[in-house]
């Protein structure tokens, strides 16, 4: 009997070892996705998230449901090039609650196109990241705010209609 409850006992200690172990304790690898939708052609996610220095960071993902699509840089101004493309965008409204803290970044670089106009950059086809780092506003609860996206999807043989400005309700987690 004494054999036998030292063996439970080691295996207690070693499972409960193996799950505190494990465990994600750092709050700074936790994401919270706040939206998701779908127009015209391209899947946009919004997230929270923060870096290892505790920067909270605000996130869009475009993913186009086709695999030719492709989406204009960051860069590029608000009314296209020439009239051609529109920016993808991440953006406080200026409603928001929430700060700007730093820049926009982008999860991959632009390229410069194939095709005139050259300086109408464009991301490779498939899926961006946008990160814009921010303030959260004071308190320990949720919030009810607002963000803004702005894009455009194209291949090689047309465009879909642009995403301008879109206003999407998210509700964040302060601390």
């Amino acid at each position: 009997m004494k054999y036998t409850s030292k063996i439970i006992l080691f295996f207690m200690a070693i499972f409960l070892f193996s799950t505190t172990a494990c465990q994600n304790t750092s709050s700074t690898d936790q994401t919270h996705e706040l939206a998701t939708f779908i127009e015209n052609k391209v899947e946009v996610t919004i997230s929270i998230s923060s870096d290892k220095n505790g920067q909270a960071l605000l996130l869009a993902t475009f993913t186009p449901q086709d695999a030719s699509l492709h989406l204009y840089s960051k860069d590029i101004p608000r009314n296209g090039v020439d009239g051609l493309g529109r920016p993808t965008l991440l953006e406080l409204t200026a409603q928001s609650q929430m700060k700007a803290a730093g820049k926009l970044s982008e999860s991959i670089a632009a390229q410069i196109p194939a095709f005139e106009p050259k300086d109408l950059l464009v991301y490779p086809a498939g899926e961006v990241t946008l990160t814009l780092p921010i303030t959260l506003p004071e308190g320990n609860d949720w919030v009810d705010d607002e963000i803004s996206v702005t894009y455009m999807a194209c291949s090689d043989t047309g465009c879909r209609a642009p995403v301008i400005d879109k206003i999407i309700p998210v509700r964040i987690p302060i601390q």
